[in-house]
């Protein structure tokens, strides 16, 4: 094995790969590109913190899972199980992992995620995977950073990364600059975009505007609407169909039932939409989209899809029920836990290696961290056919030397 830091990480996860293929099922998987798991803005909730004594694993190297077992938003002790069993997984398929998890609840609050970490720093933890939450990702951040402690964090929110602090989750970014890289790939250089008049919306339109600036393209119009506001949606679509013509490419970045409806109200104002390529994030990645007439020829990014359901196969043998696109974020982490832990020697979760150019490949493809705490990952462009598929238009890149 090479002592090169750029390739320590990436034959980490050829061996794991290989290891758990030969013993059953290949792991690698593609994930669903979105923002998860925001809670709302606003005062929290204080509650008395409490961090859980659960371990997983039996080696000599300490490794924090901070999850909100007891959070208050909605849905947070089903994120935390889901994302502890796909741990499991991980550390069931790494044969000799020498990393033991230990099991914080963060109870989705930086106050909450402030004790888990602190707690698990006390048992010797030189790495932190999780939290979840944005502000339980500052709140851990807080208390990490005076140790030294790096974050692999799951939250959608850039504003929480960070030197040492590190987002594995789906960023916008990554989806505005592979579908813009892939449009003037194919000759589009003339834009209209359709956003969201929110935070996601402001993230998104300046990605945006960085990447159609790079490749040297033209925004005619961005519209900003309400969101969840049909009304609106259709006073903004009313204001592109007059210049609509002008543009090669429409951007829409929000997935459900949007895209369709912008359609819709093009086609009644008579709109000349037939040179229009409709653009979109990997928010459209839902089988209601696949399968919609009018989103036919459609491109959106996200990650290769083309192992993902032997990992929910696995997944809902070991569990009973059929896991969240997300789930493989936890997996990817542990999995790159075990492995730099046993290629990286002492080295193993500084920022040189965690920051490595080269990246990692998991289970969503490749990704790598940035410095300054967000990701950049290798996203396939897909095609719509509107009878419930999408074809690969291209393939995901299997390193960082195209694309990026």
């Amino acid at each position: 094995m090479s002592d090169t830091c750029a390739e320590l990480p990436k034959k980490t996860f050829a061996s794991a790969v290989k290891a758990a293929t030969l013993g059953a099922m290949a792991l690698l998987a593609g994930c669903m590109n979105a923002p998860i798991y925001e809670g709302p803005s606003g005062q929290e909730r204080v509650i008395e913190p409490v961090a859980t004594g659960q371990t997983i694993g039996g080696g000599q190297v300490h490794v924090a899972l901070l999850l909100p077992y007891s959070g208050q938003m909605q849905g947070s002790a089903s994120v935390a199980s889901t994302f502890e069993n796909a741990a499991r997984m991980a550390l069931a398929d790494f044969q000799g992992a020498d990393i033991k998890l230990l099991v914080k609840d963060t109870q989705g609050t930086q106050a909450g995620a402030e004790f888990a970490a602190q707690a698990a720093i006390a048992e010797g933890a030189e790495l932190i995977i999780g939290p979840v939450y944005s502000q339980a990702v500052r709140g851990a951040s807080m208390v990490a950073r005076r140790s030294n402690v790096p974050i692999i964090g799951f939250s959608s929110d850039t504003n929480v990364a960070a030197p040492g602090t590190y987002l594995l989750s789906f960023l916008p970014e990554s989806d505005v600059n592979r579908i813009v890289s892939f449009a003037h790939e194919q000759e589009r250089s003339s834009y209209a975009a359709l956003l969201p008049n929110n935070s996601y919306g402001a993230v998104v339109e300046a990605a945006f505007r960085q990447a159609v600036g790079r490749v040297g393209g033209r925004i005619v119009t961005i519209e900003r609407y309400a969101p969840g506001n049909a009304e609106d949606i259709r006073a903004r679509v009313n204001n592109l169909s007059s210049i609509v013509s002008q543009v090669d490419s429409l951007y829409i970045p929000e997935g459900g039932g949007v895209p369709p409806f912008v359609m819709q109200v093009l086609t009644e104002k008579g709109a000349s939409t037939g040179a229009v390529k409709l653009l979109g994030s990997g928010l459209w990645n839902t089988s209601d989209m696949m399968k919609t007439p009018v989103m036919a020829g459609s491109w959106f990014p996200a990650p290769d899809n083309s192992n993902y359901d032997r990992f929910a196969g696995r997944y809902q043998q070991a569990y009973g029920v059929a896991p969240p696109r997300n789930a493989s974020l936890a997996y990817d982490a542990t999995i790159l836990a075990a492995g730099l832990v046993r290629s990286a020697g002492m080295d193993r979760f500084s920022q040189r290696v965690l920051t490595n150019a080269d990246g990692f490949l998991g289970i969503d493809g490749v990704f790598r961290f940035q410095p300054n705490g967000r990701n950049e990952r290798g996203l396939a462009i897909y095609e719509i056919n509107g009878r419930g598929d999408a074809k690969v238009a291209s393939p995901a890149p299997r390193t960082f030397s195209k694309h990026f």
